[in-house]
């Protein structure tokens, strides 16, 4: 049994999530963690491993959770990738879409439509992202699919 935290601000006990994910919301790199590691420490070996596999990258977007200097840091190290902070605005009161965070925020919408990703049940962080990648697999099948039925 993997490590288990507890997250104090969220109020919440279990594991997180790191996503990259591209423009279209499909996912290029998962990260799971305890729920009381820092978001931009979950996110550090992240940031090192998914550069060298898409190759394309050149910006990074991420919410102010993500901000410090060693994620600027690390940021810098890997080379060509920018790291943008996004933040809410100040002005905005109540729920307001933010640029560019909707993106990560609607693949988690997509994941939890899978029953067995709502809730932590998984012990082993490894078979949480096992079943992560089936349910990212399972929704771009189904987008294959649909594409190949109007054609």
């Amino acid at each position: 049994m993997d490590p288990i935290g507890y997250d104090a601000a969220k109020k919440v006990k279990g594991k997180t999530r790191h996503l990259i994910v591209d423009t279209l919301g499909l996912m290029l790199g998962l990260n799971v963690t305890p729920a009381d590691v820092q978001d931009r420490d979950g996110f550090l070996p992240l940031l090192k491993s998914v550069p060298r596999v898409f190759v394309f990258l050149e910006r990074l977007f991420a919410d102010g959770a993500y901000s410090g200097a060693a994620t600027a840091a690390a940021a810098k190290r890997t080379g060509k990738v920018v790291l943008e902070i996004v933040k809410r605005s100040e002005a905005a009161k109540g729920f307001v879409v933010v640029a560019k965070r909707w993106i990560v925020e609607r693949t988690f919408g997509w994941l939890g439509r899978c029953r067995r990703l709502v809730k932590d049940f998984e012990n082993l962080t490894r078979t949480q992202l096992a079943f992560v990648q089936l349910a990212m697999i399972r929704l771009m099948t189904r987008r294959i699919a649909r594409l190949c039925q109007s054609s």
